[in-house]
């Protein structure tokens, strides 16, 4: 849990970077989510394009989950590095799956996407987001580990 919310310290520079980042991925991704949240809700049938032997629905479901709900927390700065692995597989699923016959102009925007996602995953929310207030609300236990000749033993105190 201490490494899904930690929020390595940086200069402020690259803490602005990262908020704008998850701002705008966030705020672009919810464009293409809202719409399917939408279409999921309308009552009328499902106009989707099954995957992995998923049917319709459920296809569009977990896209609705990545595609808006992820997408909110990463725009919270919540649980971020957790938020971006749906929404990674999301548009892999959509360069390699739903696009694969397509020319490279028409996955260049999945792969965008999918660019920043991984920036997020590496280096996390950063200092403007729950994630960094969480981490000061709760710090993580520091446990020291007592030395003992038998590793097996190692008390943490």
């Amino acid at each position: 849990m201490k490494k899904i919310i930690k929020v390595n310290k940086a200069n402020k520079t690259t803490d602005i970077a990262l908020l704008t980042a998850r701002i705008a991925i966030a705020a672009l991704m919810l464009t293409h989510g809202i719409p399917k949240l939408v279409m999921l809700f309308s009552g009328a049938p499902v106009q989707f394009p099954p995957v992995l032997g998923m049917s319709a629905e459920l296809s569009l479901i977990l896209t609705v989950f990545a595609e808006v709900i992820c997408s909110i927390f990463i725009l919270a700065g919540f649980a971020t590095r957790v938020a971006v692995i749906p929404l990674a597989i999301t548009m892999l699923t959509a360069v390699f799956l739903i696009h694969a016959a397509d020319p490279f102009s028409v996955k260049e925007s999945a792969l965008h996407y999918l660019v920043v996602y991984v920036v997020l995953l590496l280096a996390g929310s950063g200092k403007y987001s729950v994630d960094y207030l969480l981490q000061k609300k709760y710090p993580a236990n520091n446990f020291k580990r007592v030395k003992s000749e038998d590793p097996t033993l190692a008390i943490y105190q």
